[in-house]
């Protein structure tokens, strides 16, 4: 059996309870630890070659409750040829709506056999303070608690696990409003750039989308996602939002869900 962690991470939160996992039940196994991660642009050219009886542990951050809209093109190419799967999604203390249903849809449509699964919170991608950082020692222990028990279940079982969420269609993308009951778009605003930049290129090789001129660090010359990748990976802290409607939601967020929620598991 090989085990996998797979992943999406832009700030690397999503990245530490799937190797949590994963390297649980390698140990577990005695196995080494495969890894893909397919945060970058320059990965998602391919997947890794999945086997029957191999497992997979899977996770994607969740973003307005759903799995992210720009990776659903390419994890539709996924072949997970009969492999054990562990969908994983991680959200901001919010809620992670219909991620976690549809993160499974996805690997059953695609040929993996998704038997157990997790909804795990990271601190959030607008917030320095909301789950601030999450995933702490506590839920790393949940993650390898959890790892025993999908190790002891020996991937047995091969029916698809039952999550929350609403059955396909599933929700739409979750839309904040403002004070009067307006909605919030934040869709097409982009980070701005302080005089502290020093033009080091650090944000340009961690955007997920690739978004951020390499001749000029300053602009943002594609898609933005709100990922935090470039505000929370500057050495210089150079990267930051401005727009009212951003922010609003950011307060917004912060004053309502600021009390600590759990990991939530299913096996």
């Amino acid at each position: 059996m090989n085990v996998w962690a797979v992943y999406f991470s832009a700030t690397g939160t999503t990245k530490r309870i799937v190797t949590a996992i994963a390297q649980t039940l390698c140990r577990r196994a005695g196995v080494p630890c495969r890894e893909f991660d397919f945060t970058l642009p320059a990965a998602r050219n391919g997947w890794p070659e999945f086997a029957p009886g191999d497992l997979v542990v899977f996770g994607v951050p969740v973003y307005a409750g759903r799995v992210p809209n720009v990776l659903l093109k390419y994890l539709g190419t996924a072949m997970g040829n009969g492999a054990f799967a562990v969908p994983v999604v991680l959200y901001g203390n919010r809620n992670f709506d219909d991620a976690l249903i549809e993160l499974r849809d996805i690997l059953a449509d695609h040929g993996f056999l998704p038997f157990a699964a997790a909804a795990f919170v990271g601190e959030h991608a607008f917030s320095y303070e909301l789950a601030k950082g999450r995933p702490d020692e506590r839920d790393l222990r949940r993650a390898e608690e959890f790892a025993e028990r999908i190790f002891k279940s020996r991937t047995g079982k091969c029916a698809t696990v039952d999550v929350p969420g609403t059955p396909r269609p599933y929700r739409g993308y979750y839309m904040p409003h403002d004070g009067a009951g307006n909605p919030i778009d934040i869709r097409k605003i982009k980070p701005l750039t302080s005089e502290r930049c020093d033009a080091c290129g650090e944000c340009v090789g961690v955007c997920p989308v690739g978004g951020i001129s390499r001749e000029n660090v300053r602009e943002c010359t594609g898609i933005c996602i709100k990922c935090g990748a470039c505000v929370k990976g500057c050495h210089r802290h150079a990267k930051y939002f401005e727009d009212e409607g951003y922010l609003c939601h950011l307060r917004q967020l912060e004053r309502e869900f600021g009390e600590r929620r759990e990991p939530e598991l299913f096996l």
